[in-house]
């Protein structure tokens, strides 16, 4: 995608006009491996690439047949993935 759009544009209201944003959604201990998708993204897509990192996980469905899975990010959690 970042090929076909490049690094994100944005207009003189700060609106976004154009290129890549990627939102990744936080989970507990990691398990999205946070660190590792923000050096991939960094270091071979671009270092200006914007990122949202989303602290909503809320686990549902069949999640409580997972322990890993079957809580909320903790602030601390989110507050590494920040880092």
């Amino acid at each position: 995608m970042h090929r076909q759009v490049g690094d994100l544009q944005l207009n003189g209201n700060g609106l976004a006009m154009r290129g890549l944003l990627v939102r990744h959604l936080v989970l507990p201990d990691n398990l999205a491996g946070t660190d590792q998708i923000v050096r991939f993204l960094a270091e071979e897509i671009s270092a200006n690439t914007y990122l949202n990192l989303m602290d909503q996980y809320h686990p549902a469905f069949r999640a409580h047949h997972l322990p890993e899975l079957n809580r909320r990010i903790t602030r601390q959690e989110y507050q590494q993935a920040v880092e």
